[in-house]
């Protein structure tokens, strides 16, 4: 029985239901080592999909439906950053609602494009983002199990280590680190706290919704509402799980990938209920807060609306 669940399909599904974590997860370290809150990702993830698969079914090209996802996720996270930046709202309320709102603008927008509420059609198999044939099926099935992977995938494995290096190695990722941690002494160094702090969750946006993207045209084929299915919150606590560092949030988001992983493996396999079995993720998810939440030391400005004097 353990056979038939642990084994290399496992660990490819871990990588492909990872992705989407990955890529709201560095969304969020963005955003959040400016100092700004960002609840919203499950918002800008459902934003991303729907955008994508909408676009992708009216020009016929998926990487169209990417950036137009890639545009509509700053433009959300353009609203969270008016909000939070310009008006100074609590920034956790402001996420909140953002969240609440695209629960039901998709489905809106999806009535009048689409004539239904619950799902944008089914995209063909050409019009969805295609595996990259890094190994060839044939004489290397295992590898290519694991590693013909969407090219999201690879982007989102890629843009860890670019966060890293733009995070501590430029002069752009140390201002943003200082407007979290000290606003008051990056404004007196002559860093613009507010256009840091603005950089920051528009990245985040833009992330994000790649995350939603590949979602609903490169994991599935269509959005169906409430995609998402928590992934933000997830991302948010990998993020926290991760000590707010790329490689720490990397890690959170692959442990949360095998845990799903493994819930959708054990279905039908164990006598357990699938009920409980589809908790495990969000199980592990409150684990992991309740656990880890009180050790991990966040932007020491985090939360915190910087008024200049």
């Amino acid at each position: 029985m353990l056979s038939n669940i642990f084994n290399y399909t496992l660990i490819a599904s871990t990588i492909r239901l990872s992705t989407p974590l990955i890529l709201a997860a560095l969304g969020g370290l963005y955003s959040e080592r400016s100092g700004v809150i960002n609840i919203a990702l499950e918002g800008m993830m459902l934003a991303g999909a729907f955008t994508a698969a909408t676009v992708t079914f009216y020009a016929g090209d998926p990487w169209v439906g990417v950036l137009a996802a890639i545009v509509a996720g700053v433009m959300v996270a353009a609203l969270h950053a008016v909000a939070t930046i310009n008006y100074r709202a609590d920034q956790v309320v402001s996420g909140t609602a953002i969240n609440i709102l695209f629960l039901g603008v998709p489905a809106l927008l999806s009535g009048a494009f689409f004539a239904s509420t619950g799902a944008t059609p089914q995209l063909p198999r050409e019009q969805t983002l295609p595996d990259l044939a890094v190994f060839n099926p044939e004489s290397s099935p295992k590898l290519a199990s694991i590693f013909n992977q969407k090219p999201l995938v690879y982007l989102a494995l890629a843009l860890v280590a670019v966060t890293f290096y733009v995070l501590y190695r430029t002069r752009f990722g140390l201002r943003l680190r200082a407007v979290g941690e000290n606003p008051e002494a990056a404004d007196t160094a002559g860093v613009s706290v507010k256009r840091m702090r603005y950089a920051g969750v528009l990245i985040s946006g833009a992330l994000a919704a790649l995350g939603g993207a590949y979602l609903s045209i490169g994991q599935s084929s269509s959005y169906t509402r409430g995609m998402a299915g928590g992934r933000g919150y997830i991302a948010l606590a990998a993020l926290i799980f991760g000590k707010w560092h790329p490689v720490g949030a990397l890690l959170a988001c692959l442990f949360f990938g095998f845990a799903e992983a493994l819930a959708i493996r054990m279905q039908g396999t164990v006598s357990i209920p699938n009920q409980f079995i589809q908790m495990i993720p969000y199980v592990l998810t409150m684990i992991v807060l309740a656990g880890f939440i009180r050790r991990a030391t966040p932007p020491k400005a985090l939360g915190v609306a910087y008024v200049k004097e």
